[in-house]
């Protein structure tokens, strides 16, 4: 029979063996974490600054120079190849009748504006009269002259007499010359009281109405000749000795077809302020566009030597064109360019070196400085 401080400490030793086991779980696993939690981070953070920021596996290619078809873009407004005013030669008179309005083709010659001519046409009928005058009055001199020259060799006139008549044959000559040049002025204006087309074109603009007394030299009209437009295409002064006359170009623009043109002309100068140049591109129809209309031109140049990449190189950072290019130790810089022509998977760039290697496939998820790995070439 044990006692009873025997049998207290028989009912304790159990529990008090399962709380040291704990405890002693407790302290080893304290234990591990200091250990290998506070080295494992320290692991980690000595190897991030190994690492590299990127490591983005892409593909690389070089760039080369090569011939390729180039085309120039350029910009502009459009005119007229030549512009032709039309105005009043004589004034004063009121315009009874305009014949013709703007958008209309008119023919050279044709009557656009008739003016008044009443009282023209009633001095042209004084003048046919005076003329008529002078001319009998020619008539009788010229017969008298005749008479006197025969009297003369017959001796029963004096010189004195014979030059006298002389002298009025030739007063009735010159008055008939007079008679007729009066005349012919008076013809003229009433010519002139029919204002016609000096040539054939469009009618652009009207500044005439019926019953407006028309001044001399006042602008009426103003004709497109022969209904010829051309665009005044702004040349970037890079390109501008890439463009020359006879050039075959591609006019369009947002609100109208598109037609085909020929530059007729590269202008000399350049804008010191746009740096651009001009290049007269001869339309050669209308598609549409109006004088004053904004169009776009592309003007194929032909082939001419450039740095071309794979067109998957070119990529747009801050709608900036560039690629990215690899350097020492396969880190990358973001190169801009600006792209001259697209030719199925080439692109032709300029602000670019030949022989540089550039990133391809890969290169949309790049940024600057990162580095990277080049995929082998594929066989």
């Amino acid at each position: 029979m044990f006692s009873e401080p025997a049998r207290r400490v028989r009912r304790i030793g159990p529990r008090t063996r399962i709380a040291a086991i704990v405890v002693a779980v407790v302290a080893v696993a304290v234990v591990l974490f200091l250990l290998f939690g506070r080295g494992g981070g320290e692991e980690k953070a000595e190897a991030t600054p190994g690492e590299g920021v990127s490591s983005q596996t892409v593909t690389v290619a070089v760039a080369s120079t090569q011939d390729l078809a180039r085309v120039v873009t350029a910009s502009g407004t459009v005119s007229a190849w030549e512009e032709v005013p039309v105005g009043a030669e004589t004034g004063g008179l009121t315009a009874t009748a305009v014949l013709t309005d703007e958008g209309r083709y008119v023919r050279q010659g044709q009557v656009l504006v008739q003016l008044n001519d009443t009282l023209l046409r009633a001095q042209l009928r004084q003048q046919d009269a005076s003329v008529a005058s002078a001319q009998a009055n020619l008539e009788q001199a010229n017969n008298s002259l005749a008479r006197a020259r025969e009297l003369r060799e017959q001796g029963f006139l004096s010189q004195a007499a014979l030059d006298a008549r002389i002298a009025e044959q030739a007063t009735a000559q010159a008055q008939v010359s007079a008679a007729q040049a009066a005349r012919a002025e008076t013809a003229a204006r009433l010519a002139q009281a029919s204002i016609r087309a000096p040539v054939s074109g469009l009618v652009i603009s009207r500044s005439v109405t019926r019953g407006q007394i028309v001044q001399p030299g006042t602008e009426l009209f103003r004709i497109v000749r022969d209904g010829r437009l051309e665009l005044d295409a702004q040349v970037p002064e890079t390109e501008l000795a890439l463009v020359r006359p006879g050039q075959s170009a591609e006019v369009s623009s947002d609100d109208v077809g598109q037609t085909s043109g020929t530059v007729r002309i590269v202008t000399p100068e350049v804008d010191p302020q746009t740096r651009l140049g001009v290049a007269r591109i001869a339309l050669a129809g209308a598609g549409g566009l109006r004088p004053g209309m904004f169009a776009r031109a592309q003007i194929d140049v032909g082939a001419q030597a450039t740095v071309v990449v794979p067109s998957g190189a070119v990529i747009y950072r801050e709608n900036r064109a560039g690629v990215f290019v690899v350097g020492d130790q396969n880190t990358v810089t973001f190169q801009p360019v600006t792209v001259l022509a697209r030719r199925d998977a080439l692109t032709s760039v300029a602000g670019l070196a030949e022989g540089v290697r550039v990133v391809v496939e890969g290169a949309g998820f790049l940024s600057q400085g990162d580095r990277i790995r080049v995929a082998p070439a594929a066989r």
